[in-house]
């Protein structure tokens, strides 16, 4: 059940009226059954067996070590844990991924398929939910988060329903126990939550959907395009990922904010990033505190790096030994970054590998950089200077977009020769735009609708752009959000056959 569909929105407004008329000690229950009904709702009812499972595993590991001071144990309940959880994962989303690799190389080899793969239902938010599950298991063994003594605290915990589809991923120590505290009703706290869910359903409708039309026309027709055709449609697809990725978190911690949880923030208007280091401090951030503190972290702290470390240092000097562990590290850090985002090698390149490379070269360069920053007697905080670095930036990410949308690496690469040639850059003044899906109407009010985001999003630098409206007297305050909603009601794309005055009728 999509966040943006009419019957989401109905089952949010019960769950909502229903939250602040009971009592307030039943609140985090009533989300937990809430979380239940929304997952039977949204699918094969049977795959909710999949969270449940993971939370009694995760539960039972806690009990163990809450209960016990003997590292053995505790050790040994946590790696039963993190096996069971990462081989469910393993097993639902990425065996395939496994078994392609081998054939692929079979292949090259001159053999044939040697294994068979395998067709899974995969159960709705399993990487997220695995994620924070796992974290919070992890912070118990090494005591900074207290166990959950009940199963189905924990259980809300595991499937709270808003973060279920697109997080972010939520650590228990930070976030958990603001869930099963009482709320009262807060008018000022639910009206700032749906004025964010509706800035959430203007990028997700509006313009994530626009952008979605460019975007499949070229790259499902892709050997039809080349040169500029392909750098616009994957300056679309940035926008129509961004738009849909961040609304759909409006959505979710507007929601989670009407019901007087606070979660954390997944983005931080990353396209305004002067590096790639920077870039992914302000992309899915959750993701990324998730992976330097379970997995880059705990790796360089491992007894095979300190050894490896050691032995670097003595023999390429106290810098370089120290760089080249970090790299390696680094490498298995954005390996798994992409294998999270999909078990297919374009993802392990376009989200992960890629990016390490950036990183790795943008480290060794910078002192080159410097030098020529100084030698052309150039501030690196000029004006000038900072928006290169922003477009550059852009630039780099952008050619990872290529691997992550394309249908597979091959394409990913025919596409990306293909866009070398640029010979045909008059397409962007000839009409020839508005054959890639958009006519001049609609290419009018996407391009209307990206520089109200771009907008916002430089007043947010500043201050919470809620904050800024509310001061405003409130005939202004009705005018612009009023302006919002039917902004959205009569330009958003609701999906095949589907019309504004259906999205508004349906329900009467």
């Amino acid at each position: 059940m999509s966040f943006t569909s009419f019957y989401f929105l109905c089952f949010y407004a019960c769950v909502l009226i229903i939250y602040y008329l009971i009592p307030a000690k039943l609140q985090w229950i009533f989300l937990l059954v809430s979380s239940a009904a929304y997952y039977l709702l949204s699918g094969n009812g049977i795959l909710i067996l999949y969270p449940v499972v993971a939370c009694l595993v995760a539960y039972a590991g806690i009990c163990v070590m809450g209960r016990t001071a003997d590292v053995k144990k505790r050790r040994l309940a946590l790696v039963g844990v993190v096996v069971l959880l990462i081989g469910c994962l393993f097993l639902l989303k990425y065996i395939n991924f496994g078994i392609n690799t081998v054939n692929g190389i079979a292949g090259l080899l001159g053999f044939g398929d040697i294994i068979t793969g395998f067709h899974f239902m995969i159960p709705l938010g399993i990487s997220f939910y695995t994620f924070s599950i796992l974290g919070y298991v992890i912070d118990v063994y090494n005591q900074i988060a207290q166990p959950q003594k009940n199963f189905f605290k924990m259980a809300l915990y595991g499937m709270y329903f808003p973060v279920i589809l697109s997080g972010p991923i939520i650590r228990y120590r930070e976030d958990g126990e603001q869930f099963f505290q009482p709320h009262p009703f807060e008018y000022k706290r639910v009206v700032f939550g749906m004025q964010r869910m509706l800035w959430g359903f203007f990028k997700t409708l509006v313009i994530s959907e626009r952008m979605n039309l460019v975007v499949n026309t070229v790259y499902d027709n892709y050997a039809n395009y080349t040169g500029v055709y392909i750098w616009v449609a994957t300056i679309c697809y940035a926008f129509q990922l961004y738009t849909n990725f961040s609304g759909g978190m409006d959505i979710a911690l507007g929601m989670s904010q009407t019901f007087g949880i606070k979660l954390p923030e997944n983005f931080e208007t990353p396209f305004f990033a002067k590096t790639i280091s920077e870039y992914w401090r302000r992309w899915h951030i959750t993701l990324g505190v998730w992976m330097k503190e379970y997995v880059f972290y705990p790796l360089l702290r491992t007894h095979a790096f300190s050894e490896l470390g050691k032995r670097c240092r003595e023999k390429l000097g106290k810098k370089r030994g120290k760089q080249v562990t970090t790299f390696i590290a680094m490498f298995i850090l954005w390996f798994t970054v992409g294998i999270w985002h999909g078990g297919d090698w374009k993802f392990v390149i376009g989200s992960g590998l890629l990016h390490w490379f950036y990183i790795v070269m943008g480290e060794l360069l910078n002192p080159v950089y410097g030098r020529i920053m100084r030698k052309c007697h150039m501030n690196g905080d000029n004006g000038w200077v900072n928006g290169w670095r922003i477009v550059r930036t852009f630039l780099l990410v952008n050619i990872g977009f290529v691997f992550f949308r394309a249908d597979s690496t091959i394409a990913a690469c025919r596409m990306l020769a293909g866009a070398i040639h640029v010979g045909n850059i008059g397409m962007l003044f000839d009409g020839s735009l508005f054959s890639m899906g958009l006519d001049l109407i609609e290419f009018t009010i996407a391009i209307a609708s990206l520089f109200i985001l771009l907008t916002v999003s430089i007043l947010q630098q500043k201050e919470d752009v809620r904050e800024r409206i509310a001061r405003k007297n409130i005939v202004v305050r009705w005018i612009i959000w009023y302006a919002l909603l039917f902004y959205v009601i009569l330009l958003g794309y609701y999906g095949p056959g589907y019309s504004a005055a259906e999205f508004i009728y349906q329900g009467f």
